[in-house]
């Protein structure tokens, strides 16, 4: 499809993802010039109804949102191809490697790397976790965070969900095996959930290893026993990542400044 124009305004320069009945491309905005990434959904009889649920709430999502470090959205129209009619999402584009092709080239990160990372993605989810309602990401991990400039960006936001009524939670099971909490495996998600997403991700990024292959004792990462870290930090990912909902760390703000000020369990 690459040179190809759709919607009389964006031209096609390469595909960065393709699943069935769903493309991901790069393009160019010929009236601004600036890259731009094409979300398109095809609407045939093939169409899986959990996709088109998945696209309408990532472009919602993106229309209710504006911060530096998620993406922006730029519109959406429909458009004829030659293999049917399809629905594109248009937003900008944030050059850079996500986390997951880093640690693909064999890339680790230290811990004031990591450190610096997870500052920035708690105020991100901060940010998510203010609006109203609520917004629960419930996707956080290596594969959706791309590092630009050496800030983390947070994308795809098809798995976010509102958080609406007294219980202020989200039901439907959404999520990545090996970062996703227990209580997203029954279908819920709170604040809470994606704090161990977070917590899984840094995990992954110190150690090099999936966190699901790390020892556990009573619900807790023996981090201590495959990298040497500060013990503050040590007690940081654990809290973060604690198998038990209650025990975790329940918003951002709270594990900001628990990571800022290095205080552990028992001193909050």
């Amino acid at each position: 499809m690459a040179g190809q124009i759709l919607g009389d305004r964006y031209q096609v320069e390469r595909q960065l993802n393709k699943q069935a009945g769903r493309w991901t491309l790069l393009g160019r905005d010929l009236t601004s010039q600036q890259w731009v990434v094409l979300k398109l959904l095809f609407v045939d009889d093939q169409l899986i109804p959990s996709d088109l649920k998945q696209f309408d709430r990532e472009m919602h999502a993106l229309q209710a949102l504006s911060h530096p470090c998620i993406p922006q959205y730029l519109g959406y129209f429909e458009h004829e191809l030659p293999m049917g009619k399809a629905i594109v999402l248009v937003q900008d584009y944030v050059p850079g490697n996500s986390l997951q092709d880093l640690l693909q080239m064999g890339r680790t990160f230290t811990e004031p790397e990591a450190k610096q990372l997870a500052t920035v993605l708690l105020k991100v989810l901060a940010y998510l976790h203010r609006q109203t309602p609520p917004m629960i990401h419930r996707d956080l991990k290596p594969g959706n965070i791309v590092l630009a400039d050496r800030r983390p960006h947070l994308v795809d936001f098809g798995s976010v969900k509102m958080m609406i009524g007294a219980e202020r939670s989200a039901f439907s099971i959404v999520g990545t095996d090996g970062y996703m909490p227990p209580e997203q495996f029954s279908g819920r998600a709170v604040m809470a959930s994606d704090l161990y997403g977070l917590g899984s991700t840094i995990v992954h990024l110190v150690t090099g290893q999936l966190p699901s292959t790390l020892p556990r004792k009573q619900g807790q990462l023996q981090l201590q026993e495959v990298i040497d870290l500060s013990p503050a930090f040590t007690d940081w990912l654990q809290w973060m990542t604690e198998m038990s909902l209650d025990r975790r760390l329940q918003t951002a703000e709270e594990a900001l400044l628990v990571l800022n000020t290095g205080q552990v369990r028992g001193m909050l």
